[in-house]
This record gives structure tokens, sequence and C-alpha cells, in this order.
């Protein structure tokens, strides 16, 4: 969909990381998920919830500090 390359997702890298996440939606739009990345595809949101997703889905990401 993006064309992107893998290296431009969070990866390896970033697990255990807490990341923001802005994916596209297929009904247009965004949704952001805001969590610790416990996989390439999930992410642990503060309420303890997995919330998974769809990498190639990804608008744009970041690492951002710990609470």
């Amino acid at each position: 969909m993006s064309g992107r390359t893998p290296p431009d997702l969070p990866g390896e890298a970033e697990l255990g990381h807490r990341l923001s996440l802005r994916l596209f939606e297929a009904e247009g739009g965004f949704r952001d998920l805001l969590g610790v990345l416990e996989t390439p595809t999930a992410i642990r949101k503060k309420d303890g919830l997995l919330a998974t997703f769809d990498p190639t889905r990804i608008f744009v990401w970041k690492v951002v500090p710990p609470q």
C-alpha cells in the first residue's frame, strides 16, 4: 500500500520501547495506538490490553519517552 520498505517500520530494535503509531483505517481516516511494542504486530496499551495491527497500515510512528 505505502511502498515503504521494512527499515521504515518499527522492528526488533524497537521491541520493549514505548511507541506512538498512526495507522491508516480501511474505512478512511486514521487510528492511533500508544504503548509498548511487544511484537512487530502488537502493542501493549497502558490499560494492559494487547492491540494488534497490520504494519503495512502504519502511516507514521515514533519512539516516545517512558511515563
